[in-house]
């Protein structure tokens, strides 16, 4: 159903708002063989910023292939590299005589196969018979920028939820000869394929690309910039207007400023308004409106709450509150915080739950605005000045 206020999929076109110097900057990187990573919270347009790129490149007459897959369900590096294989195959073959060939000629002396009984079975292109080794791993990670060599046109690989890398019992059998390969293809020249590797758990990127040694200089964060909140009201404003609907700008512009930008949270917002009202939009719309989403949401919330401690609790509470100095001793005593290395062991918990994240001036933010009113307004029944 064609609605103004799309929240369900990614956006591009006229549905796509501001950030118009993330797509350039993003299309640039890719268009000069760069990889990227891309860690923003959940439902904040890394995905929407990434069609929008691409139709913009092609716009421009540029070509390339594109393969994308998810790494959310995937826990071991056997699991990552077929799919990774299969995805890098299928983007350039589509028979199986070709996927066969493809296999043959790449990972020829690898335990890497095309098992036509598994293709048969369930569609599998590429499997293993036998565990996998250095080798093996070495052969995959090199196979795209062959391809793409052989091609001799760009090839694009999309990996979402890529920290899930992190959660396998050992990740460097990944992500060091990932870096290894990517610093050897670059000193090659070898420029015609490129990662963007994204992720919404943006404190367990931050360890793999800022707080280890890898990926330095090999892979480019591309971050969301802020939408113009000015910007964003104007494009809901005229959402209304396209179904028959007005709506005073300062209210719409408040619900704007609630949600900080967040494109998710204000196209649902809207849309449950839209859904709600005839003709004049008042504010008890509004109050209705949010309601209806705090309640889809308020299951999580207090799933989320339940599983903190009582210090990771007084130190939500001490952020709320606009406290940055967590460490100071009459912070500790206040909120109850016990020592300053308790209080870093907390800090650690709530950024690994991906609760809150600090910025380079260890200043806190939370990763979900609506979590943020919701513990302010419900949770610690804090009343508003």
């Amino acid at each position: 159903m064609d609605t103004p206020f799309p929240y369900s999929q990614y956006v591009t076109g006229k549905n796509f708002v501001g950030r118009k110097s993330d797509v350039t900057l993003l299309g640039n990187l890719i268009s000069q063989g760069e990889h990227v990573c891309i860690y923003e919270p959940p439902k904040t347009g890394k995905t929407s910023l990434i069609q929008q790129t691409l139709y913009t490149m092609r716009v421009q007459g540029k070509a390339f292939a594109v393969g994308q897959f998810s790494a959310l369900n995937i826990r071991t590096p056997e699991e990552f590299l077929l799919r990774m294989g299969s995805t890098l195959i299928r983007m350039t073959a589509s028979a199986p005589s070709e996927y066969a060939a493809l296999v043959d000629k790449y990972f020829k002396g690898t335990h890497f196969v095309f098992d036509r009984q598994a293709y048969a079975e369930s569609g599998q292109v590429l499997s293993l018979d036998w565990d996998l080794d250095k080798e093996d791993v070495l052969a995959m990670l090199r196979f795209p920028y062959m391809l793409a060599q052989d091609r001799g046109d760009r090839l694009i690989l999309i990996v979402d939820e890529f920290h899930c890398v992190s959660l396998m019992d050992d990740p460097d059998v990944i992500l060091r000869p990932m870096d290894a390969i990517m610093k050897a293809e670059r000193e090659l020249g070898r420029t015609q394929f490129s990662f963007i590797l994204c992720a919404s758990a943006v404190n367990a990127m931050k360890a793999i690309f800022e707080a280890s040694l890898l990926f330095h200089r090999r892979v480019e964060r591309v971050r969301l910039s802020a939408i113009d909140e000015l910007e964003i009201t104007d494009h809901v404003h005229k959402g209304f207007l396209s179904s028959g609907k007005v709506i005073a700008r300062d209210l719409l512009q408040g619900a704007c400023r609630l949600f900080k930008g967040h494109p998710w949270y204000i196209n649902h917002f809207a849309a449950l308004c839209d859904s709600m009202s005839r003709g004049y939009i008042m504010e008890p719309v509004l109050v209705d409106a949010l309601d209806c989403l705090l309640a889809v949401h308020e299951p999580r919330f207090t799933a989320c709450v339940g599983g903190l401690t009582t210090f990771q609790v007084s130190l939500l509470r001490a952020t709320v509150d606009g406290v940055t100095r967590f460490s100071a001793s009459d912070v500790i005593r206040k909120y109850g915080l016990h020592s300053s290395a308790n209080v870093k062991r907390v800090k650690d918990a709530l950024m690994k739950k991906e609760v809150l994240q600090f910025d380079a001036a260890d200043n806190p933010s939370f990763l979900d605005p609506l979590f943020e009113y919701w513990l302010k307004k419900y949770y610690f029944e804090i009343k508003e000045g």
